[in-house]
């Protein structure tokens, strides 16, 4: 049942109709995944996120990671030359306020620099709401309104929207908002987007002439005219009911936003403090990404992290409905590759955290792991991934995870899958082929190394045997599976991206996203390296160097912020050639960052301290205004698009978990002058490097 909560006295008697006409209004879509800040308190009492992009905040998340609730929040300002928008009318200005605190200001001005409006945003600690201290400076008078377009249960439709006594509340089942102001609400107004929405009033005439109270069961917009103060803060409160909601957003008004940001820059500060050190030259970054992985563990199902905060390129046609998971989704590999961050820069705890969750939440009855699961475990993609099987073995063995319960109830199924399946894979860590891929394997033959010590450790020699037998078996024919001898670059001898088990064989791959089709020969990732890292082979390996050579040559790009390379040639998954949203149809794929932190983790498996530094310089530079580093840059310096530059990041996922974790780790891997993730276990027993971790 829905608690009015005196909607039917309208806001000051401002709205003079009832019921808002033109339900549902115009499909809902989801905002840029190129996100410059990223927000939440470093406390499990405050589940609340937000995200900013284009000087205004875009999606708000409660009570998990994967729930948005909202497209955007801006503020439009009307005079006698019209009315303006944030974020399309002005231009944009990201500062971050404290480098050891996920503090966040926009500052957004007209083309005629006639006012500025401050925005500085926190959230309190204490429940699961957002304050946002905006200050203005004008020389004259001007009207001001919010403009909160709410998409509540990750659902652009099905909303409903009214006016209070205190604020603008909305709903949709179990999760409701409520947007307050310290300066109060002037007055409302509730519609549905493209059909008396209010914004099209503003546009058309400076003022809201017609006002509606309510707006039920659609794509609804809010929008309330300030006071005449113009240093104020909002207060957008979520809760199960619209009572809870506003008892939380009116509890941090009264608290201020003043002491909600105190506390919350000293949780983070004290989180910081925790943490191993870099070189000052990296500090800030490395601080950045530091917070935002811890961020992105949810605060419900502890040790679940979100890939990315984000949607990239929106998700799909449309945000009508709670079906686009986008990248608030959990990935093994990536909870691996996040937590070997963790395990680094000194939070055990955390990475602890994150295989619990992999094992008790996602793992399957057979062993397996999910291609993706939603936040309480509910998988996904349907794809079997073999990398993602093995790499949560690979974390039990960096966390000394060996006990008995863990070795029979998580270990062995997985390692016994592993043997029953391997290693050939439906998917590999790219998610569209299968076959035999040179980093998938990598990762299933250390995963067994370190399941065979687990094995030993619980008395389990007959495991321990096979498990070791069949990866040096596998370790044996990697080059058989996944080296071709006749391929059209450089005369052969190169790994392959993926094949179908004979790599000398002219056997036709289909590119996903329309990429085309091409002779397996010919497609080349830089996945090997995988098997430098793990252990599995020498960097100076002669093939290894080869397959360098072939995959500079190919998809290497030297972008104006550092070397970059493409997950493979042909690539499809990016934006269209002309800048267009990416499709699934006629992409063309970018860089990806995370690879030029693999190759930096490379150099320095060679002893090059200079090229480890070299990529970790670029990986820092790839980083946008808010030091959010994207999934991926722009490769050319023709832009297609003004807002799309040649080395920064796309409309691609950002952050990414997966690349700030790898910034983190060739940061203090380069301290250290070792990879420090690298299993010893598996180093030790298939090349002369020195014994270490």
């Amino acid at each position: 049942m829905i608690v009015m909560l005196s909607a039917c006295s309208p806001l000051f008697g401002q709205a003079t109709n009832r019921l808002a006409p033109g339900a549902p209004g115009s499909d809902a879509h989801w905002p840029s995944a190129a996100k410059n800040g990223f927000g939440t308190s470093n406390t499990v009492a405050s589940k609340i996120w937000f995200t900013l992009n284009n000087g205004v905040m875009t999606e708000t998340f409660y009570p998990r990671l994967d729930v948005p609730n909202s497209q955007t929040l801006q503020l439009i300002i009307c005079d006698k030359r019209g009315c303006q928008t944030e974020a399309e009318d002005m231009d944009h200005e990201m500062r971050v306020v404290d480098p050891r605190s996920l503090s966040f200001q926009q500052i957004n001005k007209p083309k005629d620099n006639s006012y500025r409006i401050t925005k500085t945003y926190a959230t309190d600690p204490e429940r699961a709401t957002i304050l946002i201290q905006v200050d203005i400076a004008s020389a004259d008078a001007r009207d001001v309104y919010v403009h909160y377009d709410p998409s509540l249960n990750n659902s652009g439709m099905h909303d409903t929207g009214w006016s209070s006594a205190a604020g603008l509340l909305s709903l949709d089942g179990n999760v409701a908002s409520a947007l307050l102001a310290s300066s109060g609400f002037a007055e409302t107004t509730n519609g549905f987007l493209g059909t008396g929405d209010g914004l099209t009033q503003l546009k058309r005439t400076g003022v809201i002439a017609t006002k509606y109270a309510r707006a039920e069961n659609g794509n609804v917009v809010q929008i309330a005219r300030l006071g005449p103060r113009r240093s104020f803060t909002l207060a957008l409160g979520f809760g199960t009911t619209p009572e809870q909601a506003l008892t939380n957003a009116q509890a941090s008004l009264v608290k201020a936003f003043n002491r909600v940001r105190r506390e919350y820059d000293t949780g983070w500060h004290a989180y910081l403090r925790s943490l191993q050190r870099v070189a000052p030259a990296y500090e800030r970054q490395f601080n950045m990404s530091a917070m935002v992985l811890k961020s992105l563990e949810d605060k419900t199902f502890r040790g679940a992290m979100a890939a990315s905060p984000s949607i990239p390129w929106g998700g799909g046609p449309n945000a009508n409905e709670a079906t686009v998971s986008g990248y608030h989704a959990v990935w093994s590999r990536d909870l691996y590759h996040v937590s070997t961050a963790f395990i680094a820069m000194g939070d055990r705890a955390t990475a602890n955290r994150a295989l619990e969750y992999l094992f008790t939440v996602q793992q399957k009855s057979d062993g397996s792991f999910p291609q993706n699961s939603w936040i309480d475990g509910r998988p996904i993609g349907g794809g079997l991934q073999m990398d993602q099987v093995a790499f949560p073995l690979l974390l039990a063995y960096q966390l000394d995870r060996n006990d008995r319960r863990t070795w029979l109830k998580h270990i062995k199924p997985a390692a016994d899958f592993i043997i029953r399946k391997g290693p050939s894979t439906e998917q590999e860590r790219w998610e569209e082929e299968a076959g035999y891929s040179p980093a998938t394997i990598a990762a299933q033959i250390a995963g067994l190394i370190c399941a065979a010590r687990a094995a030993s450790l619980n008395g389990d020699a007959e495991s321990a045997a096979t498990y070791l037998k069949k990866a040096h078996e596998w370790e044996g024919y990697v080059e058989r599976w996944t080296v071709t001898n006749t391929g059209p670059h450089k005369k052969g001898k190169y790994y392959l991206r993926i094949t179908g088990g004979d790599p000398d064989r002219s056997l036709q791959l289909e590119i996903n996203s329309g990429g085309g089709v091409y002779d397996q020969r010919e497609i080349v990732d830089t996945g090997f390296l995988e098997l430098v890292r793990l252990g599995i082979r020498e960097p100076t390996d002669a093939t290894i160097l080869q397959s360098l050579r072939v995959v500079d040559e190919l998809i290497k790009v030297n972008t104006t912020n550092g070397p970059a390379w493409y997950r493979y040639n042909h690539d499809a998954y990016g934006e269209r050639p002309e800048g267009g949203d990416y499709d699934a149809r006629t992409g063309k794929g970018r860089l990806w960052t995370l690879l030029t932190g693999e190759r930096g983790e490379y150099e320095l498996a060679r002893g090059d301290l200079n090229g480890a530094r070299s990529s970790l310089n670029a990986m820092m530079k790839f980083a946008n205004d808010g030091l959010m580093i994207p999934e991926q840059v722009l490769d050319q310096k023709e832009s297609p698009r003004p807002e799309l530059r040649f080395g920064e990041g796309t409309g691609s996922a950002t952050p990414l978990a997966w690349s700030m974790a790898q910034f983190i780790r060739l940061a203090l891997n380069v301290r250290a002058r070792r990879n420090l993730e690298t299993p010893a276990l598996v180093r030790m027993r298939f090349s002369r490097f020195p014994s270490g971790n």
